[in-house]
């Protein structure tokens, strides 16, 4: 298995399939099968169900005829085909994983590296948290995000009710505002990045401390999985300041910096941010690239947590090739 990111329709950031073929071409001499795979997404879109998610995929250039090797969907149709992982972690006792990754004698790990609105940045444990994660595991790890509606913003437009996943939002007639059922919502943040009057947003005290612990388990129970079967590739390239799941693309904060590799998720992210805040140093003179862009994000828990439970170490030896 070589997990990647197909790219989320319209966005245009993410690693395009020139860089993926490389690593087909060598799994293949190696005499191994590879296949591309994901997962698909909570909130709604092309990549939220098997069928329009392969489409995007096809559209993308990641298929047979570009890279070399098929797509496939890990989590089944519609992102409930998973397998269930003991952990006995602090928020969870199981985690629940796209069923197919079970049935890969390997993995190999592509991370596209930049920042992100939820998690301060991205790369192999979101990676192998999210990415690896059914449908109904990803809503787990997103239960504590909890968006709020700013009433004097909102303009009762009704987009956030027509893209609210789970139809937790209502108009409040005596706020002539939209309103979220926290009862009801399952803190996609779908809302939240569709609102054109930039009226919903989510407070990160606490919610993205608990989706970073959450990601750190999920990326736990990957790595009790395939512990021994599985490495990654962090690419530090294309480094926008938000995830490549957003309709469109933001421009680049720093210049390409290169590839990382590592057997450790933890490591291998520990070494990718390092690089890339010499280079915002130096280049936009600010002190801590991730903090700087979200500095109401403590982006190093998802890595201090997991080295905590087991997923990796934050040390490394870098060596330069």
């Amino acid at each position: 298995g070589i997990k990647v990111h197909f790219g989320e329709a319209g966005n245009t950031e993410f690693l395009p399939p020139h860089y993926i073929k490389p690593v087909v071409d060598v799994v293949k001499n190696l005499g191994a099968c590879p296949v591309l795979f994901d997962t698909n997404t909570l909130y709604r879109g092309m990549r939220s169900n098997t069928y329009d998610h392969l489409i995007l995929a096809k559209r993308h250039g990641f298929n047979l005829e570009s890279v070399g090797a098929p797509a496939v969907i890990a989590d089944g149709l519609k992102g409930k085909t998973y397998i269930e992982v003991p952990i006995n972690g602090k928020h969870f006792q199981v985690v629940r994983l796209g069923g197919e990754i079970k049935q890969m004698d390997s993995i190999i790990v592509i991370s596209h590296v930049k920042g992100h609105s939820s998690t301060g940045f991205g790369g192999a444990i979101k990676n192998i948290s999210m990415g690896f994660a059914s449908r109904s595991g990803k809503q787990q790890m997103h239960s504590d995000v909890k968006p709020t509606v700013n009433a004097e913003k909102c303009t009762e437009c009704g987009t956030c009710i027509e893209w609210c996943p789970v139809s937790a939002i209502t108009f409040d007639v005596s706020q002539k505002a939209a309103k979220i059922d926290h009862n009801i919502c399952n803190g996609c943040g779908e809302c939240r990045v569709t609102c054109p009057e930039g009226a919903i947003d989510i407070s990160w005290e606490t919610s993205a401390i608990m989706l970073q612990e959450k990601m750190a388990e999920y990326a736990l129970g990957s790595m009790k999985l395939k512990r021994g079967s599985i490495g990654f590739l962090n690419f530090a390239v294309n480094i926008t300041p938000d995830c490549d799941c957003w309709e469109w693309s933001d421009e680049r904060i720093v210049k390409d910096i290169g590839v990382f590799a590592s057997k450790d998720p933890i490591s291998v992210d520990v070494v990718s941010c390092d690089q890339i805040n010499e280079v915002w140093k130096k280049e936009k003179k600010g002190k801590n690239v991730w903090r700087d862009l979200y500095p109401e994000i403590d982006w190093t828990i998802q890595l201090r947590y997991g080295e905590e439970i087991g997923v990796g170490e934050m040390k490394y030896k870098l060596k330069v090739i």
